[in-house]
C-alpha cells in the first residue's frame, strides 16, 4: 500500500524551493509516504486553485508571506484547513507573528543567509507532523 502525503508550499524564492526539493527528496525515501507536492508563487493562484475548490486537501502547508506580484500569501484560508497543518516560513518575525495570531504554532523563520540551518528546520517539522504522535514519544522515550 502506497501512503500519500500532499504538500502545498506557498513560496516564490525559487533558491528556497529547490533547497527545499533537495531535503524533500531524502526526507520522502526516509518514509514510507510518498509526496504529492503543489507550489504556488503568486497570491492570485491561491484564489484561482485553492479557494475555489474544496477538494483540495493538504496534510502540511508551508506559508511564506510576499509573493511575486507584491501581495501576500497569508490570503490563504488556513483556518478552513486547519492551523495545526500549517508551517510559517517568513524571513519577517512580524509576518510570522500574524500567523501565531490566526492559531498556527509551527512558525520557521526563514534566513536567506544561512538557508541550510533554516531548510533543516523546516524539515524537522514536517517530521514531526509526519510521525504519529504516540511513535514520537517513544522515539524520545528511548533516546532516537
Amino acid at each position: 500500500m502506497i501512503l500519500t502525503k500532499k504538500i502545498l508550499i506557498l513560496e516564490d524564492n525559487f533558491l528556497v524551493l529547490s533547497r527545499l526539493f533537495e531535503s524533500l527528496y531524502q526526507l520522502e525515501n526516509d518514509f514510507e509516504y510518498t509526496f504529492e507536492v503543489m507550489v504556488l508563487t503568486s497570491s492570485d493562484q491561491i484564489d484561482a486553485y485553492i479557494h475555489k475548490n474544496d477538494d483540495f486537501v493538504f496534510d502540511i502547508i508551508l506559508i511564506d508571506r510576499d509573493c511575486k506580484i507584491h501581495k501576500s500569501f497569508h490570503i490563504f484560508d488556513i483556518e478552513r484547513i486547519g492551523t495545526d497543518r500549517v508551517i510559517g516560513i517568513s524571513s519577517i518575525k512580524r509576518y510570522n507573528d500574524d500567523l501565531v495570531q490566526r492559531g498556527v504554532k509551527r512558525i520557521v523563520e526563514k534566513d536567506l543567509s544561512d538557508l541550510d540551518t533554516f531548510v533543516s528546520a523546516v524539515i524537522k517539522e514536517m517530521q514531526s507532523m509526519l510521525i504519529p504522535v504516540h511513535l514520537q514519544d517513544f522515539l524520545k522515550n528511548s533516546g532516537q
